[in-house]
């Protein structure tokens, strides 16, 4: 997607300019020329701008400076967290034979082993937030007054600062999805070499984050109107993270918030996003400048090709999904394939029940769900059971699809070639999954979401559902939100994570058995523990 820099993503390399590290960022330089965050903000809004794509950029980072892997695409935020959603469930495994991956796809992970999706969670979020702690420091009222900006630069740093504030509530809330306690800081917390945050429960966060998106949705103020800031955070996106803590907030606190999961996205309805015409566009390579697209993003992440060069978030998920023996840059409109990730058949059986015929030497089988028309399955074997880490066994899935929407794949193989990165942006928050929290929350506090179902179900091509109950809430997130990074806490939330529910390879037996229950959170990383004797390992897990 082609963007200037009040757009953010363009401006990634002027990110460097505020590198320091984690829980350090104070310090100043031996070096005066070396730029750091006392020197990078002046009187000019161009600054603030360059401090806040920092935070935008830890969602598509591949630096590892502050990181211990030897992969940077793996430490990128957006792969590493939907690795510890998706391929830890039903929905997805990984053929490589890594260590950590096949951990992952068997839930075999432990305490004292360093997991490199799971550090990456970890390290890539709290960075996030020592990083917006210090953007809210640095972008005081006194600082800006010392530095000479202007009445309009001060009222423009104050919109910053709000999307800022979303940010951090947007980190907290997928480390306290993760792991449970996490290390707490704000703005108005001790920082600087040697201060460690003490580690707060997971209520407690809720809390905070609760608080903070409560107050940024109540001021008019504060961030830009829904659809105007895009790929930015608005209003919209505020609304929809709000939404989705409601949602869990019995996993996360042990009471239920469903009437306020309704009323916020009844708010959420009255702003204007539409469902796209049609499913896939939402996930093709210029779903950042297809109006029918972009329209139902509440919040998403940037990937462009030239300009956010990444080997995770849709880079990842288009070329591990395919290998270069498919021809895949005349299937998913970029160069390369990985053999990677699949979808076990099984999932495909149990949730998209009309997949009937499947032929794969011709690679076609009959489907009525327009979202059951992603999965590529000529040359595949149909079972995992023989070899989880033969990429041929299951079925691959191109959901994630760099054609422009209005172009076939043939048509755009020239450009294709050319393609070594995605330009599909990830959807972070959409109006898909609004409608699917709203129809949860009418179904345990009352009320009718008819017409957000069937929405669905016509946008799919079937009937909508004659009830809407957990049963029904589970299978259609499966096929609504499949592989966008959902999975575990979905599970979670039904009370199917731990038992009640077996998949392929769940606790690492083909036929799936039940979870021991502190596996409800991760582990806090080996490496975190044993550089922070003040951290405490979650239950259940050992320490290094």
């Amino acid at each position: 997607m082609k963007m200037n820099i009040k757009n953010i993503f363009s401006a990634v390399a002027a990110a460097a300019m505020l590198t320091a590290c984690v829980g350090d960022l104070n310090t100043i330089p031996l070096n005066p020329t070396d730029v750091t965050s006392e020197t990078a903000y002046g009187a000019e809004e161009e600054g603030y701008v360059q401090g806040l794509t920092k935070i935008y950029f830890q969602l598509v980072s591949n630096n590892t400076q502050d990181l211990q892997v030897a992969d940077g695409g793996a430490s990128e935020f957006i792969r590493a967290f939907w690795s510890t959603q998706e391929v830890t469930a039903d929905a997805a495994k990984c053929a490589w034979g890594d260590a950590w991956v096949n951990d992952l796809n068997n839930n075999t992970w432990k305490g004292d082993v360093l997991n490199d999706a799971v550090y990456a969670v970890y390290v890539r979020t709290l960075q996030g937030i020592t990083y917006v702690n210090e953007y809210l420091r640095q972008t005081s009222d006194a600082n800006l007054s010392s530095r000479g900006c202007s009445d309009a630069v001060k009222a423009k740093v104050q919109e910053f600062r709000a999307e800022a504030r979303f940010l951090r509530a947007f980190f907290y809330w997928a480390a306290m999805d993760t792991f449970g306690q996490v290390p707490f800081s704000t703005e108005d917390s001790p920082f600087g070499g040697g201060y460690n945050p003490p580690q707060t429960s997971r209520a407690e966060v809720f809390n905070y984050v609760i608080g903070e998106l409560e107050a940024l949705a109540a001021d008019d103020s504060a961030m830009p109107a829904a659809q105007s800031n895009y790929p930015r955070a608005d209003k919209g996106s505020v609304l929809g993270l709000l939404a989705r803590m409601y949602l869990n907030a019995e996993v996360y606190t042990g009471t239920a918030m469903w009437a306020e999961a309704k009323t916020t996205c009844e708010k959420i309805f009255g702003l204007g996003y539409k469902l796209a015409p049609t499913h896939a566009e939402l996930f093709r390579g210029d779903n950042g400048e297809n109006a029918d697209a972009k329209g139902e993003f509440l919040f998403a992440a940037s990937y462009n090709a030239e300009h956010t060069q990444s080997y995770g978030g849709t880079t990842y998920l288009t070329l591990s999904t395919l290998s270069s023996d498919d021809g895949a840059v005349n299937i998913t409109g970029i160069n390369g394939g990985w053999a990677g990730n699949r979808v076990p058949y099984e999932y495909v059986a149990k949730w998209f029940e009309d997949v009937k015929n499947p032929n794969y030497e011709e690679g076609t089988y009959e489907y009525k769900d327009a979202r059951a028309g992603y999965f590529y399955i000529k040359g595949r074997t149909e079972s995992m059971q023989d070899n989880l880490n033969t990429f041929l066994n299951g079925w691959s899935c191109i959901k994630f699809n760099n054609v422009p929407h209005d172009m076939d794949a043939v048509d755009y193989a020239s450009t294709a070639a050319t393609k070594n990165f995605s330009d599909i942006d990830w959807p972070l928050i959409r109006l898909g999954e609004i409608n699917l929290i709203y129809a949860e929350a009418c179904m345990h506090e009352g009320g009718d979401a008819s017409a957000q179902v069937k929405a669905l179900a016509d946008r799919a091509g079937v009937a909508a559902p004659k009830a809407v109950d957990a049963d029904w809430l589970m299978a259609e997130r499966a096929r609504e939100l499949m592989w966008e990074g959902h999975r575990r806490t979905d599970l979670i939330r039904y009370g199917k994570w731990i038992s009640g529910y077996n998949w392929t390879y769940k606790g690492g037996n083909f036929g799936g058995q039940d979870l021991p229950s502190h596996f409800n959170v991760f582990p806090v990383p080996s490496t975190e523990l044993a550089t922070n004797l003040e951290l405490e390992q979650n239950p259940g897990y050992a320490r290094p």
